[in-house]
């Protein structure tokens, strides 16, 4: 059996898909859904498929073993970064084989603060005639990880930042849960 858990900070529309895509995977189990957020939407989402949440703040995430000592009590293969906003503490990263990913091309448009429609409405602004995914191992940096996959969308001139973020969405939906699969049972 082999288990993930899940950080995100926002809505949660990955860590659904996510859930889905495994929801009748005899052999994986999502053990809990991290986030940094008390209000955030994915709480909800992971209620519908009955998954554990924990919630912490910043200082059980940086100034504590909080969060890595309840990731060893679930024993978890990987951990998977769903729309987590937050740099990733030494360590987890030591300690666990975590991945994230990045709604744009990296190196493209990825660092410290290049996350949701900012990453769409720089792609837009620079003209850019394609975007896509990015996922990627996660180290000490945001964005930097050795990359494992990527996918690429067409950006047409007339394409809003809202455009871009429904192609990028799609590939998202489409790739992130079969490149989990791949990393864990190598299918």
């Amino acid at each position: 059996m082999k288990k993930i858990a899940i950080f995100a900070s926002g809505s949660g529309s990955n860590a659904e898909n996510i859930a889905h895509y495994f929801e009748k995977n005899e052999n994986l189990n999502i053990e809990c859904i991290y986030s940094n957020k008390a209000d955030a939407f994915v709480l909800e989402r992971a209620k519908r498929y009955s998954i554990p949440t924990l919630v912490f703040n910043r200082d059980d995430f940086y100034k504590s073993t909080n969060v890595l000592e309840s990731l060893k009590g679930y024993d978890v293969d990987i951990v998977v970064l769903a729309g987590f906003l937050w740099l990733i503490p030494e360590n987890l990263i030591r300690n666990f084989t975590i991945i994230n990913i990045h709604p744009a091309l990296l190196p493209s448009y990825g660092g410290k603060g290049m996350y949701g429609n900012k990453v769409h409405e720089a792609v837009v602004a620079n003209k850019e005639t394609e975007s896509g995914i990015t996922i990627h191992f996660v180290n000490e940096k945001y964005d930097e990880g050795q990359t494992i996959f990527q996918a690429i969308c067409e950006i047409l001139p007339s394409d809003t930042a809202d455009d871009v973020a429904s192609k990028v969405h799609a590939l998202e939906y489409e790739h992130f849960p079969r490149v989990i699969d791949r990393l864990l049972f190598g299918s």
